[in-house]
This record gives structure tokens, sequence and C-alpha cells, in this order.
């Protein structure tokens, strides 16, 4: 998203507020009904909030039932990591949960797990979970504390690597486990099916697709199994989520959902020749550079590199200066710039740094064309400082 001074390269981070979200947000804040009321006015905001679940539903193949709204991914992840179960009104207990080491700080923290109950599976050099581990892991777990549960991710927010869910569904479910999906990075960049994957649930974002920021949802392959509610209240969502609803920030989710279903085809190859163009040009400027996951399955919009002898935050700082805006790693850690944790867990040493530049549906070729300008001043900086020392 070109602008005469600024180049925004951080979608994964967030993506700008898609112009037909704006026009329904605007629209929906005078809606005067509460969605519990049952007068016409009330109604009228429950249908629409109906409308946008039907839409999320649709994005991810899932039933419009078992869609449940709430204030974002990392709400929606507190809310299935539990060892609290319960199938129809039977107790049910999840002994263990098992988080691949890549995964995003809000699955990596466990949720409502103790730390006890909370271990990391392996992932291979080249990012993708290690599949041997997790057999092994499940193999060892102690069934009668409760059912084994797995956190992992589809798509990971740095590398953009695509994750083995659907084999590792199988091992999970052989185990009589369940498997939590983080689809935040996936959602309007690839095709996703709840039932194809295997997943119990999946973990959805609004504001990386477009919608308002505040909003996501945790999704259910089915009604059986259910975790016991974060928040407690009048029984909205079904009872699972309690708490009026955001009625505005849900209907743009909505919208946000059914342009990221209706684009999907037509821009990932658009996109991906875009990044192409990115990185081809950044190894000829730097044949050093190093683009981590360049040659297993990404999606199409993401590219993670380090610029040997160049650290994380001065590299995040140098094209800000430049006019392009890109992230060290996650940008959810309240702005801390650290080491990268995906790195460590590919066997990477994590002092090297990274940084990560995303691309979106407003992404032109000017805007790739700034970031190689940028990209060649800043290395050309280092190698001038390299030939000086």
């Amino acid at each position: 998203m070109s602008t005469t001074m600024r180049t925004y390269l951080d979608w994964n981070a967030t993506a700008p507020l898609l112009p037909a979200v704006r026009d329904a947000l605007v629209r929906a804040l005078d809606l005067p009904g509460n969605p519990s009321s049952v007068h016409r006015e009330g109604r009228m905001v429950r249908a629409e909030i109906e409308a946008a679940r039907r839409d999320v539903a649709a994005l991810v193949g899932a039933e419009v039932a078992h869609v449940i709204f709430t204030s974002g991914a990392t709400e929606a992840a507190n809310l299935v990591l539990s060892p609290a179960f319960k199938m129809g009104r039977a107790a049910l207990s999840v002994g263990h949960l098992y988080v691949s080491a890549i995964e995003h700080p809000a699955i990596r923290e466990g949720g409502r797990f103790d730390k006890a109950d909370v271990s990391e599976i392996a992932v291979t050099s080249e990012g993708t979970l290690d599949l041997a581990a997790l057999e092994q892991a499940l193999a060892s777990h102690d069934a009668a504390k409760g059912l084994p549960m797995l956190a992992l991710m589809l798509v990971n927010n740095e590398t953009g690597i695509i994750q083995p869910v659907e084999d590792a569904a199988r091992l999970v479910h052989a185990a009589g486990g369940l498997l939590v999906v983080d689809a935040v990075q996936a959602v309007g960049r690839i095709a996703v099916d709840i039932q194809t994957l295997g997943a119990d649930f999946l973990i959805l974002s609004s504001h990386k697709i477009g919608g308002p920021k505040g909003v996501g949802a945790l999704i259910s392959r089915g009604e059986v199994m259910m975790p016991k509610p974060l928040i407690h209240g009048g029984g909205q969502e079904k009872g699972h989520r309690s708490g009026t609803e955001n009625t505005s920030a849900i209907i743009g989710f909505g919208v946000a959902a059914s342009e990221a279903l209706g684009r999907l085809d037509g821009e990932a190859m658009r996109i991906a020749g875009l990044r192409a163009v990115l990185e081809d040009a950044m190894q000829t400027v730097a044949p050093d550079v190093i683009i981590h996951g360049k040659d297993v399955s990404r999606v199409c919009n993401t590219t993670f590199f380090t610029l040997p002898g160049l650290k994380s935050e001065t590299g995040q700082i140098a094209f800000d200066i430049e006019g392009v805006a890109l992230s060290a790693g996650s940008a959810c850690s309240s702005g801390k710039v650290g080491e990268s944790h995906v790195l460590t867990a590919m066997g990477q040493d994590p002092k090297l740094g990274a940084l990560r530049i995303s691309l979106g549906a407003a992404t032109q070729r000017a805007d790739i064309d700034k970031a190689i300008a940028a990209f060649a001043t800043i290395a050309g900086r280092r190698k001038r400082a390299v030939q000086a020392a």
C-alpha cells in the first residue's frame, strides 16, 4: 500500500482496514438494538451478527452454529486451551497440552493449563513440526490424567511456513486427543477447510484479513466436546462466551471474511510473483542474505530474512527511516523486539536477527521496488562498515 512517503509491508502484523469493512462498520455503529433483545431493533442486530457468522464459517468450511465470536485470537486461545472440557453435560478432562516450538506467544503461554502440563514439540531444521517427536510424545502420554491436546499453527507467523496439520491430526486422533489449529495467518492466503485439516478447533483473527481489531473466533468441528467457558455472564454465544456481542466489529469481521474468500484464488499468484521479484533482488544485492524457509512450502506473502551483521532492532529502524514498515518477527508482544524463538527452534542462532516482510491485497510493484531500494541502501551501508572495520 503506497503513499508518497511510506510503504506498508507488515500485513502479517495487521492488514489495513478494507474499504467495504469500513463502510459496514460505519453503518453498524448506527444500529441501536441489543442483539439479545426480542423487539424489532434487537432482531435486526441479531440478523446482522448471524449473517457475519455465516460468512466466517464459509471461510473455513465450518458449520455456522460452530462459530463462537471472541475479542480476538488470544481470547479464543485462552478459551480452548483448557484442561476442563465437557462432553454434553458430562465433565471431560484434558490431561496435557502439547505445543509446537514455533507457536505464537498466545499459544505458547498454554492458556488455562498449568505450566507443568504443557510440553513443546520440536520442529525440524526446515521449520516444520517434527512428526516423529509428536508421535513419541503421544505414545508417552499418561491417559489416566485425561486426553492429550495438540496446538499447532497452520502457517507460522514469522516464516510463513505451512505446517503438516493433516498428518498431525491423524496422529493426535489415533491417540484419542484433540487438535487446536491457529489458522490466523492462513485464512485469506491458502484454502482452509476444518474438515479436511482434521482440526477439532480453529482460531481466527479479524484484523489479519482486513477486518477490525478486537474481534476473532473460535470455531469447532462439532458441538459434543467443548471447553468450559472462560467468560461467564448472560449466556451469549450459546453460553460459550458471555457478554453483549461487539456488533460493529463482528459485522466488519463478516465482510472481511467474505472478501478474503472471494479474492483467494486470484490474489495468491499475483502476490507470489511480487515476492519472487523481491527475494531475487535481495539475493542479487546481498548474496549472503538468508531467506528462511525458502525451500519449503510457504504462504505466498511472507519473506523472513537475515542479513548477517544486521541486528533485528537496527534493521527495523533502518527500514523505517527509509519509509518501509516491516516487522522483526511477531508484532504481538507489546512492541518488544527480541530474539526469535522460531529461529531457535529451527536450530539457528537467534542472535543473527531476522526481519519479516509481509505483503497483502493492496501491495503493488511500486511497494516492492521501494523495499528493494531500501534493502540495497541498508546492505550497502553494512558492506561499507565491514570494509572500514
